[in-house]
C-alpha cells in the first residue's frame, strides 16, 4: 500500500540556484530570467525530484511551483537529448498536464524558456485550436508535451501521440482538474503510460479526493508542503467593501477609479455576467474586456495580450482564468462576485502578490453573501472587517445624465435641463404623441383608388370570358391593378 510521508532530510535546504546540482545550460537561462533565490517549495522540492523520488507538492499559488518540478525533469532528461532529425529520436518522455488552457500555455513559456539552450523539444496541446498543426509538431517528435487532458485524448485516439517510453507525469493543479470534471480522463491517460515512473501531484490545495488520486497513481509518495493548506500570501492586502446588489456597478468602477490600479482582474461567477459588466465598464469609460469559456483560444489570447500589455484596465473573467493566468506585478484583483467556492478566493486572489510583490484584493458583498464569506473565513482562519463604501451619487447622476443640448452653432444652449436628469437616475424620455390612440383621417383614401387608372375596356377581340385585372393594394405588393 502506497503511503504518504514528509521528507526527514535534517541537511539544510539549499537557498540559491546556483546551490543546486543542475547544469549549466539550466543555470544560464535561469539567469537569463532573472532567478536567483529559490522561494521554499522550489528549495524543498528540487534536490527530492532529483533523487527520482514522488512528490505530492502543497504550495501558494505564484510561489514557484513551475520551476520546482521542471528543472529536475529538464536536468535528468539532458543526458538522453540529441540533435538527430529523426523524430524517433526525441519520444515523449515527460508529460504535463494542466486543467485549462491558460495554464498549459504559462507552463508551456516556461518550459521553453527554461530548456532553449539544450536539444530537448518541448511543445503544448490544448482544446480550442486546430489540430493539425499540434499534430505536425507531434510528428516531428517533441521530449516534453504539456497538455490539457481532453485535447491530450483527442491525439491519442488520432494516433499522433505516442505515450509509451513517458518517465515523467506531472499533474499540476490536480484540485481543479478534479473540479471540473477530468477525473476519467486523467485514469485513461495514465492508463497509457508505463508503470515505472515518476509522478509528480502539485496543487494549492490537497481535498481528500486529491489525497485518495495520489495513493492511486502515485508510488510512496512525499509530501512537501511550505505552507498551510488554503493560506493566503501574506503579501496580499485583503479588503471587503459591505455594497448594496445595485450599487455594485458603481462601487466598481468608483474603486477602480479612486484606488492606484493601472491592471485589474475582476472576477465574476458567470460568463454571461463578465461579457455585461465588460460592456457597462466600457460605457463608464474604463477600458474593459471579458474573457471567459465561450471565448474561442484565439479571442482569449489576443485578450490576454492586450491585458499584458496595457492596452485594457480590467480584465473580467470567470473562474476558468483564476488558476492559468501569470501576469507579472499585477497590482490587484476585484471579486466582483463572491466565489461560490472558497476554494477558488484562494486562487483568485493569488493572480496579485506573486513572488513576493504586494498586491491588492478586494471584495464586494452583498447582504446575500453572508454565508459564502463565512466559509471563505472559516477555510482561510480569518476574519474580514466589513468596510462600508460611501458611493458618490452626484458623479454616477452626472455619468447617467444625457448631454446637454446644442444650438445650430454647436454651443449649449442656457436653457436650464429638466430637473429630473439632476435625481438619482436619468428619467426616461417621453413623448405625448406616442400614447395618442390611433385616429384615421376621414378623408383619406386608399392609394389604388387615387391612382388606379380606369379599366380598359373589353375589346371586341377579347374573348367576353377572360375576366379584368382584379385591383390589389399597393400595401400588399400590387401596383395598382393585376
Amino acid at each position: 500500500m502506497n503511503t504518504t510521508t514528509s521528507p526527514t532530510d535534517p541537511s539544510p535546504l539549499p537557498v540559491r540556484f546556483s546551490d543546486l546540482a543542475l547544469d549549466p545550460r539550466l543555470l544560464r537561462a535561469v539567469g537569463e530570467m532573472g532567478y536567483e533565490t529559490l522561494t521554499p517549495i522550489q528549495a524543498k522540492a528540487i534536490p527530492l525530484l532529483l533523487d527520482g523520488r514522488d512528490i505530492m507538492g502543497a504550495a501558494q499559488t505564484g510561489t514557484g511551483k513551475t520551476a520546482a518540478f521542471s528543472l529536475p525533469i529538464l536536468q535528468q532528461l539532458l543526458p538522453l537529448a540529441n540533435t538527430s532529425m529523426s523524430p524517433a529520436r526525441h519520444p515523449v518522455r515527460a508529460l504535463m498536464l494542466a486543467p485549462t488552457r491558460e495554464l498549459a500555455d504559462q507552463v508551456y513559456a516556461n518550459l521553453k524558456a527554461y530548456a532553449k539552450h539544450t536539444p530537448l523539444r518541448c511543445a503544448c496541446v490544448f482544446g480550442g485550436m486546430d489540430m493539425n498543426p499540434q499534430k505536425e509538431e507531434l510528428r516531428k517528435g517533441v521530449e516534453l508535451l504539456v497538455a490539457t487532458p481532453g485535447r491530450l485524448l483527442d491525439h491519442i485516439e488520432a494516433k499522433t501521440v505516442n505515450l509509451s517510453q513517458v518517465q515523467f507525469v506531472v499533474l499540476d493543479e490536480a484540485d481543479r482538474m478534479l473540479d471540473i470534471g477530468f477525473l476519467p480522463d486523467l485514469q485513461r491517460i495514465l492508463g497509457y503510460l508505463p508503470r515505472q515512473r515518476t509522478t509528480l501531484l502539485f496543487s494549492a490545495t490537497f481535498s481528500p479526493e486529491i489525497k485518495r488520486l495520489a495513493q492511486s497513481y502515485l508510488q510512496n509518495p512525499l509530501l512537501v508542503e511550505v505552507a498551510r493548506p488554503n493560506a493566503t500570501a501574506a503579501t496580499v492586502e485583503q479588503r471587503v467593501y459591505q455594497v448594496e446588489e445595485d450599487d455594485k456597478r458603481a462601487a466598481l468602477v468608483q474603486l477602480l477609479r479612486d484606488n492606484p490600479l493601472p491592471q485589474v482582474i475582476v472576477f465574476v461567477n458567470s460568463r454571461l455576467g463578465a461579457g455585461r459588466l465588460a460592456r457597462a465598464l466600457e460605457r463608464d469609460g474604463i477600458k474593459a474586456a471579458a474573457m471567459h469559456g465561450d471565448k474561442s483560444q484565439a479571442e482569449r489570447l489576443t485578450t490576454l495580450d492586450a491585458f499584458k500589455r496595457g492596452d485594457i484596465q480590467a480584465l473580467v473573467a470567470t473562474d476558468v482564468a483564476a488558476r492559468g493566468l501569470d501576469i507579472a506585478e499585477l497590482p490587484g484583483v476585484v471579486n466582483y462576485d463572491v466565489p461560490f467556492n472558497a476554494e477558488d478566493y484562494v486562487h483568485r486572489i493569488g493572480r496579485t502578490g506573486r513572488a513576493g510583490a504586494s498586491g491588492l484584493a478586494i471584495t464586494l458583498a452583498t447582504p446575500r453573501d453572508a454565508r459564502a464569506l463565512a466559509d471563505i473565513e472559516k477555510l482561510i482562519k480569518r476574519q474580514f472587517d466589513k468596510l462600508p463604501l460611501q458611493i458618490d451619487r452626484s458623479s454616477r447622476a452626472r455619468r447617467d445624465a444625457p448631454p446637454r443640448r446644442a444650438d445650430s452653432a454647436g454651443s449649449p444652449t442656457g436653457t436650464a435641463a429638466p430637473a429630473a436628469w439632476h435625481g438619482s437616475a436619468r428619467a426616461p424620455r417621453h413623448d405625448p404623441w406616442f400614447d395618442k390612440p390611433y385616429e384615421p383621417d376621414p378623408n383619406a383614401k386608399p392609394s389604388w383608388d387615387a391612382t388606379a387608372p380606369a379599366a380598359p375596356t373589353a375589346s371586341r377581340s377579347v374573348s367576353p370570358s377572360i375576366r379584368p385585372r382584379r385591383k390589389i393594394a399597393a400595401l400588399l405588393g400590387g401596383q395598382g391593378n393585376r
